[in-house]
C-alpha cells in the first residue's frame, strides 16, 4: 500500500523489531543434553543456534522495509528491484529449502491446541488450558517453554526427552523463522511438524521462512502497524552481504564452511532513519554486491530451486516468489518482468503443494532467464528497463525539502498553495520549521538562526508582497530572497496595509532599524474603515501541500489518541 508523504506529520518513526536472538542463549544444549542436541542436529534446524543475530538496527531495517513493495515482494531502490531469494536463504542461514511444503488447511482452534500441548509436550489440561488462556490464543509463551522444559537432562526418562526436544524446537523456530509481532509466543500449530523427530528434516523450513517474512514486510508497510516481525537475522544479513560498503562489518574469522550470517558483525548503525532513507536514495547499481557468494560455492553450490517461479507458502501464508524480476541476483542482464501475479487465497491454494513438490517444471527457462551480464556482478539491465522502471516505481523515499544540506535549489520545491496567500506563507514557513526541528544538532548554526528568520519572514510577509494586491485566491509570486545563513536574524521585516479601495498601489511602510541591539516595536496601523479587516489565517493542521512537492512512499500515519 503505496501512501502519501507529506508536510507536517508525515515522517515515521523507526518501527519496533521483534528479535530474540538473545533468548536463544537461555536454553543452551550441553554436554549434558546430547540426546537432544543430535535430534536437533538431524533437523536441519541446528544452524539457527549460532547465526541468529542477537543486535537488530533499527534505522536500517525500517529504510529497507519502507521501500518493500507487497505486489511484487521486491524492494524498490533507485535502480530496480531487489529481493531476498531462496539463494539467499540458503546460504545465509544453510537451513533446508527443498521438501514438503509447510502447509496447514486451516487455522488451529484453542480447544485443538491444548490437545497438542498433552500428546506431544506431556502437559496436563489444566496447564494446557491455563497456558492458551493466558495467550488468549493458541499459542504458548517462550518463557513457558523454558521454565518447564529446559531443565531436562540425558539421565530423564525417554518420554521426557522425547517432550523437551519438541519443546525445544518449537523454541527454536518461535524465536527465529516465525518470530511473530506478539514478542513473546510461538503458535501450537507448528508443534504438529515435530510429532515425528525423525522427519523433522523433510520440510522446506527455509521456503516457509521466507514466505513468512515477506508477509511481515507487507504487513509492516501498513500505517497502523508500528513492528516488524520475522527472522530478522536473515533480512539483516541480506542487507549486509548485498550492501557491503554501506553497513557491513565483517568478521575477520569467518570460514567458508559456516553460515554466510557469522561472516558478519551485527551493529546498530548511528545514523537515523532519515540520514539512512537519504544514502538509499542516493544508491546506484555499481554500489550493490549482486553476486556476495561467489567465493561460497565450493562449500555450498547454488541450488537450482532458486530458479522456482510461483507461490511460497508457510502454514496459512501464501507469497508470490518472482526471480525474473531480480535476474541481476543471479548474474543475468535485467529485463522488463511480466505483471506480478496475485497469489490465491489459502483456502484454495492446495494445489500448491503439488506445484512445489514439481519445483523442477515451475522454474525459469533459459529463454525467461536470458543472457548472462559481461561481467561478473556487474549489475547490467537491457537499455529501455530504467524507463519501464521509472513509469512503475516510486524509487526515491526522501522528499527533497526533507533531506540534510538543505539548499536554496531545493527550497525552490517547498509546497505552495493556491488557496489564499495566508495558506502558503502558513505552509512554506511549516515546512521550514520543520525540518530545523527533526534536523536537530545536525544543522549548524547559521542554519538554524537563518531559517528561523526566513520563517519569520514569511509570516510577516515580507516575501509575498507581489502576491499581496493580487485577485482573491491568487498562486504565491515567485521571489528570490538571500540565504538563511547570510541574511541577519529578525531583520526588520517590510509591513502591508490591505489594499485600499482605490486603485492606486498601498504605501510601504519600512521601520528603520533600532540604534540598540534590542528588538524593534512592531508598529501597524490600523487599516482604513472602509475596508474589512483581513481573513484570518487557515489553521496549519488543515493544510494539504502540494502533491508535486515531495514523491510518495510507504508510511504510516501517527494513531489517533483515545479519549
Amino acid at each position: 500500500m503505496l501512501q502519501r508523504r507529506y508536510g507536517w506529520e508525515s515522517d515515521r518513526a523507526p518501527l519496533k523489531l521483534v528479535n530474540h536472538g538473545a533468548k536463544l542463549q537461555l536454553w543452551e544444549l550441553d554436554a549434558e543434553r546430547s540426546r537432544i542436541s543430535e535430534t536437533v542436529q538431524r533437523s536441519g534446524l541446528a544452524p539457527l543456534i549460532s547465526c541468529s543475530h542477537r543486535v537488530a538496527s533499527r534505522p536500517m531495517l525500517s529504510a529497507f522495509c519502507e521501500r518493500w513493495q507487497p505486489e511484487t515482494t521486491t524492494f524498490h531502490l533507485p535502480f530496480g528491484e531487489m529481493t531476498i531469494t531462496l539463494d539467499d536463504v540458503a546460504s545465509i542461514l544453510h537451513i533446508p529449502i527443498t521438501g514438503s511444503m509447510i502447509s496447514f488447511s486451516q487455522p488451529l482452534r484453542v480447544d485443538d491446541a491444548n490437545a497438542l500441548l498433552v500428546e506431544l509436550l506431556g502437559t496436563t489440561d489444566v496447564e494446557a488450558s491455563r497456558e492458551t488462556e493466558q495467550c488468549r490464543s493458541s499459542s504458548v509463551r517462550l518463557l513457558w517453554l523454558r521454565e518447564n522444559f529446559s531443565t531436562i537432562t540425558d539421565v530423564s526418562s525417554d518420554d521426557d526427552i522425547e517432550f523437551a526436544t519438541r519443546a525445544f524446537l518449537l523454541h527454536l523456530v518461535g524465536c527465529t523463522l516465525f518470530a511473530d509481532k506478539s514478542a513473546t509466543s510461538v503458535g501450537v500449530v507448528y508443534l504438529e511438524l515435530f510429532r515425528d523427530l525423525s522427519m523433522v528434516g523433510r520440510y522446506a523450513w527455509g521456503a516457509a521462512c521466507l514466505a513468512f517474512l515477506y508477509r511481515q514486510l507487507t504487513t509492516a508497510t501498513r500505517f497502523e502497524v508500528r513492528q516488524l516481525g520475522g527472522y530478522l537475522t536473515l533480512l539483516q544479513a541480506w542487507i549486509y552481504e548485498h550492501f557491503p560498503e554501506m553497513f557491513s562489518s565483517p568478521d575477520l574469522s569467518y570460514i567458508e564452511s559456516r553460515p554466510r550470517a557469522l561472516h558478519w558483525r551485527p551493529h546498530v548503525i548511528p545514523d537515523s532513519l532519515q540520514s539512512v532513507r537519504e544514502r538509499l536514495d542516493r544508491l546506484q547499481s555499481s554500489n550493490v554486491c549482486w553476486e556476495p557468494y561467489v567465493d561460497h560455492r565450493a562449500e555450498h553450490p547454488f541450488p537450482d530451486i532458486a530458479w522456482f517461479s510461483g507461490c511460497i507458502k508457510c502454514e496459512l501464508v501464501v507469497e508470490p516468489y518472482h526471480p525474473e524480476r531480480v535476474l541481476r541476483q543471479f548474474g543475468y542482464i535485467q529485463t522488463i518482468p511480466l505483471r506480478p501475479f496475485a497469489p490465491p487465497r489459502p483456502d484454495r491454494s492446495i494445489l500448491l503443494d503439488q506445484y512445489w513438490k514439481r519445483w523442477t517444471d515451475h522454474v525459469l527457462t533459459d529463454q525467461s532467464r536470458g543472457r548472462r551480464c559481461q561481467y561478473s556482478g556487474s549489475g547490467e539491465s537491457v537499455a529501455e528497463y530504467m524507463a519501464w522502471y521509472d513509469r512503475i516505481s516510486h524509487h526515491i523515499v526522501q522528499p527533497p525539502h526533507l533531506r540534510s544540506g538543505f539548499t536554496t535549489d531545493a527550497r525552490s520545491s517547498l509546497p505552495s498553495h493556491t488557496a489564499s496567500t495566508s495558506d502558503s506563507r502558513n505552509a512554506r514557513a511549516l515546512t521550514l520549521l520543520r525540518h530545523v526541528i527533526s534536523g536537530g544538532r545536525q544543522q549548524s548554526g547559521d542554519y538554524f538562526w537563518g531559517a528561523l528568520n526566513e520563517a519569520h519572514s514569511i509570516l510577516a510577509g515580507s516575501d509575498e508582497t507581489s502576491a499581496s494586491h493580487s485577485t482573491p485566491s491568487p498562486a504565491p509570486a515567485s521571489h528570490s530572497t538571500p540565504s538563511p545563513a547570510t541574511r541577519p536574524f529578525f531583520s526588520p521585516p517590510t509591513f502591508v496595509y490591505p489594499p485600499p479601495a482605490s486603485d492606486d498601489p498601498p504605501p510601504l511602510i519600512v521601520l528603520p532599524p533600532p540604534a540598540s541591539d534590542d528588538p524593534p516595536p512592531l508598529i501597524v496601523p490600523p487599516p482604513p474603515a472602509s475596508v474589512a479587516p483581513p481573513a484570518p489565517a487557515a489553521d496549519p493542521s488543515a493544510l494539504t501541500p502540494d502533491s508535486t512537492a515531495c514523491t510518495s512512499v510507504y508510511v504510516r500515519s501517527k494513531r489517533k489518541k483515545k479519549t
